[in-house]
């Protein structure tokens, strides 16, 4: 049998860091955990992203009582940029959450689905999402989404 390593780098640094650009970004994320609608799961997740002409657009995660109903933050963004910036391609995503306790201190990551829909944005516009993933303690910084789902189902997949 042959095995295949996959290697990823992710890097980690403190958001004084990062640019300045960056650091907004990273600040409109934090602030879109405050547009959670998160009654069950009192975890409040929100996300910024920024397209390739400089706009952000934020969102956040909203649950209902039919649990398969909510969306996530970074889904609820994507699909907004998505649905009024069809040209513009993401550049940068920024996800922050906080719990009953502040902001959390490990930075958080996406969930299974979010990652795929990133990925379909990636090969939609044919470049890389950067995404900043924050917590008190750091921000991971990846270059791609196909860093954190390697082995991703692509329309290419179908052919």
């Amino acid at each position: 049998m042959k095995h295949i390593d996959l290697n990823i780098t992710i890097g980690f640094c403190q958001p004084q860091e990062l640019s300045e650009e960056d650091q907004t970004l990273l600040t409109a994320a934090q602030g879109a955990t405050l547009n959670s609608y998160s009654p069950y799961s009192h975890f409040a997740v929100g996300a910024a992203l920024r397209l390739a002409d400089g706009t952000v657009i934020t969102g956040a995660n909203q649950e209902n009582a039919a649990f398969p109903s909510g969306l996530c933050a970074e889904r609820t963004a994507i699909f907004a940029a998505q649905a009024q910036h069809p040209d513009q391609p993401i550049d940068t995503l920024a996800i922050a959450a906080s719990n009953s306790h502040g902001l959390t201190r490990e930075p958080i990551v996406p969930c299974g689905s979010c990652r795929q829909v990133m990925t379909e944005i990636e090969d939609r516009y044919h470049r890389p999402i950067r995404i900043l993933l924050y917590g008190t303690d750091g921000v991971y910084v990846i270059s791609s989404v196909k860093d954190i789902l390697p082995l991703s189902f692509i329309g290419e997949s179908m052919k």
